[in-house]
């Protein structure tokens, strides 16, 4: 992350008069604290009024405030909702970026506004098993860059295979996440629950991308007949 980046996002965190430790922002920008205290006396220096000090918190002043963003209600309850699914049903690092985006855009709405932490809807993550959630970061990863997968498959009876695949898509059923893939060895569309991969391997080899192959044409396969995609 750029260092100009990070600065913008340390005031949107301190947005709203909220008292943020310097290890609460570590953690969520991925630095050390030295970092934050050192950018922190860089914006204090700078004339960004930010108050507090190492061992306590920080937080920006409230008049101090980033040009409002326009939402209704309704726009705000939605934003909030879908940050807390993502914060609750995903891995980490996605779990990080919707914190990080809630604060970025509660830092920049109007005075007197509801706050998007105080929206009714919640999305709780505890029923959501810990060996579902554990591959998505590596396959968020192979999906992006196209990499080819190795994974060992345990299937509803027990069995399990060996497969090479191409990771094209995730999706979350409420319950379970799956991975939409083409099969090298069925040589064909496939669905995998993510909590029975018994092992996973991300290959630097790339797939092609292929017409007919495409995350598209899964969908498509997928709506005509779904049993055809099944493992």
């Amino acid at each position: 992350m750029r260092r100009a980046d990070r600065l913008f996002r340390i005031v949107t965190l301190l947005g709203g008069a909220r008292i943020m430790t310097a290890r609460r922002l570590a953690e969520l920008l991925e630095v050390s604290e030295r970092t934050i205290y050192r950018d922190v006396a860089d914006l204090i220096s700078s004339g960004t009024p930010i108050d507090g000090e190492a061992g306590v918190g920080y937080r920006l002043r409230r008049e101090y405030r980033l040009p409002p963003m326009q939402f209704s209600p309704d726009e705000l309850t939605a934003l909030a909702t879908g940050l807390r699914m993502v914060g609750g049903w995903t891995d980490p690092v996605l779990g990080r970026a919707a914190e990080l985006a809630l604060a970025r855009i509660e830092a920049v709405l109007p005075n007197g506004r509801i706050s998007l932490r105080d929206a009714p809807v919640y999305a709780p993550g505890f029923h959501v098993p810990a060996a579902m959630v554990a591959p998505l970061q590596t396959l968020r990863t192979a999906i992006d860059g196209r990499h080819k997968i190795e994974v060992t498959y345990g299937r509803a009876d027990g069995e399990l295979s060996e497969r090479l695949l191409w990771p094209l898509g995730l999706v979350f059923w409420g319950q379970s996440w799956t991975l939409a893939a083409w099969c090298e060895m069925r040589d064909a569309f496939r669905t995998f629950r993510l909590d029975r991969f018994q092992s996973l391997h991300m290959l630097e080899t790339r797939y092609p991308n292929q017409r007919g192959r495409q995350l598209n044409d899964y969908i498509q396969a997928a709506e005509s007949d779904p049993d055809r995609c099944s493992p």
